[in-house]
């Protein structure tokens, strides 16, 4: 099957997909979807009095979110093998502009939960873009082309701090999700005009068992990680929903290894390069998420502390801002750097980057281009482990399972960042210092929240180590010359056929 189909027009002539067209659109619609996840932000503290609810249960406007992408994102990504890739996400891009515009028209909880759940649906943009890429694109654009869409889920978050906090100060806070409507809209209209639909479909029935039943573990395992903070981690609400995700995963696991056609393919999830790449995003999403809550913290913090900068939000998301420029531009280097030596060396090479930012943080405490620096060089890291995730995963499966893949890589990612806010909240609530009458986190609290980022970086590092080998490029290109080609592991450079992605093993 050749790896990019020419489409057909009504005179029969075939056309091929404009590569950068496609790319630009792909890209834009998952910078939108990252851009929505932080919009709340610099008005939850205003978020009780604006709905007229309590602190905790305005919390829920983010909780909501969390809890609809993690179920939406396996979903999406199934269907998007099935039905149309290009379907669903366009699927996905109408529920987050539908949820922003309730969003925008809500003036208590009810509907901003549900306008923030709608939002959370779209969790899919990302995973589905990077499966229409595999499809679409030219071996050669590939690479550097799902870095980039990767790297979008971090671009968008830390370009949108800044541009969320500004809106904020000067407008209602409605504008906000006003703003996330038009946005998610033009994003419709470029998947719309741009991206030609993917003939690689697998058609058969869904496995609608099995999303009820990872739903449930999923929601049961993220809420309790999420509120763990809120109800006691000792509760015996927390305790009970982490004891009922561990049944009811089992149970679904199970359930899964005997269906014909299950939601998620397990035994292909347990190929030792899909198994410790996914493992490995997991540690990769905690340290993005980490220098996302340290930083403002420390740069809002009164300077009577002696450790804080006392500045605004606004001032806060403009530090963070260049990280998200940073991970873009690593996207291309991080392409180049698998081609020459794999997307193995370049997942390691990025998590030592992200241990060393957070290294360099710890001691440069001082001033805000310090920050700058060190969420930067963190920033770098993460758009290598981005890049390469993709890389890998699909480097290991057929094109029939790219979405259903993805979106459970997508999805590792933000069991990493949900499980960053929950660690975070626990150390900084336990190593405070007093200043004047208010408790607030210590420095040395901080420190250690970076202390962890940094390991989970070296942790990236250690789980990339297992990884299989690969072969050089030129070695590979020789080899399968004469093969139908799909995109491996190295997809820049050669491919190789999905059913001999364990034949990389050494």
């Amino acid at each position: 099957m050749p790896h990019s189909r020419p489409r057909t027009v009504d005179d029969g002539r075939a056309t091929a997909p404009r590569p950068q067209a496609v790319v630009a659109a792909l890209a834009f619609g998952g910078i939108v979807f990252s851009l929505m996840q932080s919009l709340v932000i610099p008005i939850i503290p205003d978020l009780p009095k604006q709905l007229g609810t309590s602190p905790s249960n305005a919390s829920w406007a983010i909780t909501a979110t969390l809890l609809a992408g993690a179920v939406a994102t396996p979903v999406m990504g199934r269907l998007g093998d099935m039905v149309g890739k290009r379907r669903m996400l366009l699927v996905s891009l109408v529920m987050l502009v539908t949820g922003s515009v309730i969003a925008a028209l809500s003036d208590s909880l009810t509907p901003m939960i549900v306008g923030r759940v709608l939002q959370g649906m779209a969790a899919g943009v990302i995973p589905l873009g990077i499966s229409i890429m595999r499809d679409e694109l030219p071996p050669e654009r590939l690479s550097s082309a799902t870095a980039l869409m990767s790297a979008s889920l971090g671009v968008g978050g830390a370009l949108g701090l800044p541009a969320a906090a500004a809106i904020a100060d000067n407008f209602d806070w409605h504008t906000l999700f006003w703003a996330s409507a038009g946005a998610g809209a033009l994003a419709t209209v470029l998947v719309l005009a741009l991206v030609p639909e993917s003939q690689v479909r697998t058609g058969g029935r869904f496995d609608v068992v099995g999303a009820i039943g990872m739903a449930a573990g999923l929601v049961c395992l993220l809420l309790a990680i999420s509120k763990g903070a809120d109800w006691g981690w000792t509760s015996g609400t927390t305790l009970g929903l982490f004891a009922a995700a561990v049944v009811v995963l089992l149970l679904w696991g199970l359930f899964e290894l005997r269906v014909k056609e299950p939601l998620v393919d397990l035994r292909t999830a347990a190929r030792r390069q899909v198994l410790f790449t996914n493992v490995a995003s997991i540690a990769v999403g905690f340290g993005m998420f980490t220098i996302m809550l340290v930083v403002p913290q420390l740069l809002q913090l009164p300077t009577a502390t002696g450790y804080g900068l006392g500045r605004s939000l606004l001032t806060a998301g403009l530090v963070l801002a260049p990280m998200g420029l940073v991970m873009m531009a690593a996207a291309p280097v991080s392409a180049l750097l698998s081609k020459a030596r794999g997307p193995k060396t370049t997942l390691m090479t990025g998590a030592l980057i992200v241990a060393a930012g957070y290294g360099l943080n710890i001691v440069l405490m001082d001033e805000v281009w310090q920050f700058m620096l060190a969420s930067c060089i963190v920033g770098a890291g993460i758009g290598f482990t981005f890049g390469a995730m993709p890389a890998l995963i699909m480097g290991a499966v057929p094109a029939s399972e790219t979405g259903a893949a993805n979106s459970l890589n997508t999805l590792m990612r933000s069991i990493g960042t949900s499980s960053a806010s929950a660690v975070a909240a626990v150390i900084l609530s336990q190593m405070t210092t007093t200043v004047g009458s208010v408790s607030l986190p210590s420095e040395n609290g901080f420190k250690t929240v970076m202390a962890v980022g940094a390991g989970a970086g070296l942790l990236a590092c250690v789980l990339a180590s297992f990884l299989p080998r690969h072969r050089p490029a030129t070695a590979r290109a020789v080899d399968t010359a004469a093969e139908p080609a799909i995109p491996s592991a190295i997809p820049d450079s050669a491919a190789v056929p999905a059913t001999g992605a364990n034949t990389m093993e050494k």
